[in-house]
């Protein structure tokens, strides 16, 4: 008899220990994915901010070509920067080949014009500007989506059908981590 309560007791408190580790786990979780909430919000408001105010820099991680191909590239050399009245686009591939930029694509150093800013009501902010450099201009247009700082951009050269759109994140210019290759 002393053995089946001592056995008993030893069952109850193994079971009331993994009934209370689980509910501490759930609070964990809910307590980290509110924080990741609150992140990916100030992300959000920082890249809004810095739209708005002219001063962005999109670090792409993945290409996604014209007829749906996709490449996952290096954020610090594939990216569109805004500052003010002037604007860096420049994608670079990973191939044994320089390109025109010395990093194997080419670089867009250009002004900024038509640049407009459109918030809908699900949150989400799109931007669309031109950008003119020598030799060189585009159309720029750039999704940034509600409650993070992820967007994506699209870039219709005006000379040709060649789109290319890049998926990235949206830093103010002062916290971007790019590196820019030769322009044209």
């Amino acid at each position: 008899m002393k053995i089946f309560i001592f056995l008993f007791t030893l069952f109850v408190s193994f079971i009331s220990n993994s009934l209370y580790a689980q509910t501490t786990d759930k609070s964990a979780v809910v307590d980290s994915d509110a924080v990741e909430l609150n992140i990916d919000s100030i992300m959000f408001l920082m890249a809004e901010k810095a739209v708005i105010d002219k001063g962005f820099t999109l670090e792409a991680d993945k290409v996604e070509f014209k007829y749906g191909q996709t490449a996952f590239v290096n954020s610090n050399t594939n990216f569109v920067s805004v500052n003010g009245d002037n604007s860096v686009v420049q994608v670079a591939f990973n191939i044994p080949v320089s390109g025109p930029n010395g990093l194997g694509g080419i670089t867009l150093d250009g002004k900024v014009s038509n640049y407009e800013v459109n918030k809908d009501k699900k949150g989400n902010v799109d931007i669309s500007m031109n950008v003119m450099g020598t030799g060189i201009s585009a159309r720029v247009t750039i999704s940034l989506f509600a409650g993070s700082n992820r967007a994506s951009v699209t870039i219709l050269p005006n000379f040709n059908s060649n789109r290319i759109t890049l998926v990235g994140v949206i830093v103010p210019s002062h916290l971007s981590r790019v590196f820019k290759g030769s322009s044209i």
